[in-house]
């Protein structure tokens, strides 16, 4: 969240930055000024009141001790304090309106970030690798999966519903390698500390950074108690929040963590987009990579975490591009984001493998995480930073599309090889009877 004195401050750069995202100030900032004015001016009669009642109170003293008459003063005394409750009441309840409309103004972009209504106008960075060639027509993962007898949506639908995933054999256990070999990368060469964290948060987390109120309808809520809790959408969440309300040391600035969780979305508002395979998912796998960094080199680290997270692409061989989000494409909670774009040759395009996100102080702010700086008294807003390192399932999907040979088998990248102890993936024959994954087949009274 923004800072109120900034806000106040700067309420026409603000209104700039909203229109800039294709945001309607007035929608936005609804009734800032007005509530702002309205909780200083109620806060400011309470201060005064409290000043005549304190000066009152010591001259009923003075008039007490002396033998006189101060009932005029005590009555004066109790009014005051009345008109006090009153305006202290009001105040909170202002305080409140102002906490729920700040809570609901998105971050300022960076400078840097080019200005634009859609993903049209994002601005590419660079690319790594080339374009793979085929000597025949590549086909989609999900045809892949099927025909390999690795991927099964059928029965996942069966068991839970659509957007969900079986995975079978050598499928499942290139998702496990693909996780491994991400936090092996990140935690041995790149200094990440790994973290394993809780997979259901309350809200409080979620509200540290910036997934409530605003996305409540994308995510999977729990009752608990008299309590809700909620299942994450990323690590993101469980990992921002490890510091949430404490104070870091300078010295331990940049703090890297990675962490693999699964991570839940109900894809609110997706109807109807990209309903074969496995690219949008209720349930599926990442690594993700979050810096705690001090607000001089946030953006410093930002450059270093996405790298980092390339560095992944890189090893598998695989061709991606790197952009810059524009101002109307990018998350309200981030002051910049670049994109990993890796090329899906089945479907002949490239796809969104890793956000990688400067928040400044934004979400620090929300979940109160602050560090005390070298010779202040006085603690400041740490900066935080996150970015996936990789999505893992996409990053199966990239593997099974680009790596596909003419006989219809999967080549494995050589970096994954010692994880799973294999060099490809082959179509396997329904009669082996050590897989069992055919097609399902429905019963003979079985109804559709």
């Amino acid at each position: 969240m923004l800072d109120l004195n900034f806000v106040r401050d700067n309420l026409p750069l603000v209104e700039e930055k909203l229109r800039q995202r294709g945001m309607d100030p007035a929608t936005v900032l609804k009734d800032f000024r007005e509530v702002d004015t309205q909780r200083r001016q109620a806060i400011t009669e309470a201060e005064t009141m409290k000043a005549r009642r304190n000066r009152a109170s010591e001259d009923i003293g003075k008039l007490k001790k002396s033998g006189q008459d101060a009932s005029a003063l005590m009555a004066e005394t109790k009014d005051l304090r009345e008109q006090i409750q009153t305006r202290e009441k009001t105040a909170a309840d202002l305080d409140a309106r102002l906490g729920e409309i700040l809570s609901g103004i998105p971050n300022i972009p960076h400078a840097s970030v080019p200005v634009g209504n859609s993903a049209e106008q994002n601005v590419e960075v660079r690319r790594w690798g080339r374009t793979p060639q085929f000597n025949f027509n590549p086909q989609p993962h999900w045809e892949l999966g099927e025909q390999l007898r690795v991927l099964d949506l059928e029965r996942a639908v069966k068991l839970t519903g659509a957007r969900f995933a079986v995975y079978w054999d050598l499928g499942a256990k290139l998702e496990r390698a693909l996780a491994n070999f991400m936090l092996d990368l990140h935690t041995r060469e790149h200094g990440y500390t790994e973290v394993l964290p809780p997979y259901l948060v309350n809200s409080d987390s979620m509200y540290g950074t910036g997934n409530l109120p605003k996305f409540a309808a994308d995510l999977f809520r729990v009752p608990h108690g008299d309590k809700d809790l909620w299942l994450i959408p990323t690590a993101e969440v469980p990992v921002t929040n490890l510091y949430r309300d404490e104070i870091l040391d300078a010295a331990r600035l940049p703090i890297s963590l990675t962490a693999y969780t699964p991570c839940f979305r109900s894809e609110a508002g997706s109807y109807g987009k990209d309903v074969r395979g496995i690219i949008r998912q209720h349930q599926f796998q990442k690594v993700e990579l979050v810096k705690f960094a001090r607000p001089e080199n946030s953006y410093d680290e930002h450059e270093r975490l996405t790298l980092d997270a390339e560095e992944v692409l890189q090893k598998l061989g695989l061709h991606y591009r790197v952009v810059t989000l524009c101002t109307g494409d990018m998350g309200p909670s981030a002051a910049k984001t670049y994109d990993i774009e890796v090329w899906l040759p089945g479907q002949k395009l490239f796809r969104e493998i890793s956000s990688c996100s400067n928040f400044e102080a934004y979400q620090a702010r929300r979940a109160n995480i602050r560090y005390r700086p070298d010779g202040k008294n006085k603690p400041e807003f740490v900066h935080t930073l996150n970015g996936s390192g990789l999505a893992v399932g996409r990053t199966w999907v990239a593997i099974v599309e680009n790596y596909q040979q003419a006989d219809g088998s999967v080549v494995i990248p050589e970096v994954l090889r010692p994880y799973i102890g294999a060099d490809r993936i082959t179509p396997k024959k329904f009669e082996d009877s050590s897989f069992g994954p055919e097609r399902p087949r429905k019963s003979a009274d079985h109804k559709s």
